[in-house]
């Protein structure tokens, strides 16, 4: 079973979040096993040999990534607004 993240919650709005759960969103990125994964599916694209189930693993794997990077930067937002990081840049 899939371990459970607060990336998981879309439908709970970032500023409905704990502090230790926007923090935790603030660092959000691919785990691992999914980063591996879709470099080399990118690398299998970037030389034409990507099939139609990797084509398709890919999407997912860029879905995830967009998703997640969207709530990462709300977060960021929130956890600025909220005093529990200095506001970037």
């Amino acid at each position: 079973m899939a371990k459970s993240t607060v990336l998981d919650q879309t439908e709970i709005r970032v500023v409905d979040l704990s502090d230790r759960e926007v923090l935790a969103l603030c660092d959000w990125q691919l785990d691992s096993e999914q980063n591996e994964e879709a470099s080399g599916l990118l690398e299998e694209q970037r030389e034409e040999r990507l099939d139609e189930v990797g084509r398709v693993r890919l999407n997912e794997l860029m879905q995830i990534y967009r998703r997640g990077m969207v709530r990462r930067s709300e977060a960021l937002v929130v956890a600025v607004k909220r005093g529990l990081i200095p506001p970037l840049g």
